[in-house]
């Protein structure tokens, strides 16, 4: 079944985030064609009542005037030029943005107006906006996070099935990075009992670091309503041994208990250590220190 772009045009680009470790995100489209099995984005659709099953991904809201609307909000005098992430619910280098090119143009206009900004994707056409990123890199703190949570094909043909492979994801990282760029993988979900074992992650962190990885970070699965009946469906078909695990550790809960969460970091922090970033040649384009604001005595 092919994907329905639909040309929609927005009122507002930025939007307000609360309890993440950023305040303002951007995503140019709505809906996702990767129609990853475990999208938290889905209990948010299942919450305005929009479709949260297969039919999630099938059609994309294209925001064709977001650059506009973006230009306008970042010209006011009170916007204080905070960091923004792209791509917190819905991937910005998706293959609608191989048409409409959104997510370029409103980099550019993030470095026109002196903003920070990181990237999360899983789509390796991010490549192709290595020379807007390069230039942007010069003028604000810029970061591109590639989501790899697992090398494992079947996993990943199953979890993810709209999205490339890892290796190529990988390689959009090496490309980026030899460019100069701060790139990071991001191990999220980790899948208990598929893809959360010390040999699953040390794989992905291995090939990370070797690819030019400076940062890595990962987040463990969470089930709310609408991404939980969705991703156990699909559980029942492609591991069905594995679902009365699931429908033990998330029945009663949409996130795994603090413990669990920190004892996958504090794995993640051991093979980081044993597997340090690899030296490049190239060094990281970085942007110049903000001017300091004086007071003068009068």
């Amino acid at each position: 079944m092919r994907t329905l772009f639909r040309e929609e045009p927005c009122r507002s680009a930025l939007n307000a985030v609360r309890g993440m470790p950023f305040a303002w995100s951007l995503n140019p489209y709505m809906g996702c064609a990767h129609r990853c099995t475990f999208c938290y984005v889905r209990a948010f659709e299942h919450r305005a009542d929009r479709p949260a099953d297969d039919r999630y991904g099938r059609s994309v809201r294209v925001k064709v005037n977001i650059a506009e609307v973006l230009a306008g909000e970042l010209a006011r005098p009170s916007w204080a030029r905070e960091e923004v992430v792209i791509g917190a619910a819905t991937d910005p280098y998706q293959p609608a943005e191989g048409r409409y090119r959104l997510t370029r143009a409103c980099i550019r206009l993030f470095a026109a107006h002196g903003t920070p900004f990181g990237l999360i994707t899983r789509g390796p056409l991010v490549v192709r906006d290595l020379d807007v990123l390069q230039e942007a890199a010069r003028r604000v703190p810029v970061a591109v996070n590639l989501s790899i949570p697992s090398l494992d094909e079947r996993v990943w043909r199953t979890t993810e099935p709209g999205t490339a492979p890892p290796r190529q994801r990988l390689r959009a990282l090496r490309i980026l990075r030899e460019g100069g760029i701060r790139v990071g993988v991001a191990l999220a979900p980790i899948l208990p009992g598929l893809s959360d074992s010390a040999e699953s992650m040390a794989a992905v962190v291995r090939a990370a670091r070797e690819a030019g990885a400076v940062s890595l970070w990962s987040e463990l699965l969470h089930l709310r309503p609408g991404t939980r009946e969705h991703f156990l469906a699909g559980l029942a078909r492609d591991w069905p041994e594995e679902l009365a695990r699931y429908r033990r550790l998330y029945d009663a809960r949409a996130y795994r208990p603090a413990p669990e969460r920190d004892a996958v970091r504090e794995q993640l922090a051991v093979i980081r250590r044993r597997v340090p970033p690899r030296l490049s040649p190239v060094p990281l384009i970085e942007a110049p220190p903000p001017p300091e604001q004086l007071d003068l005595a009068i």
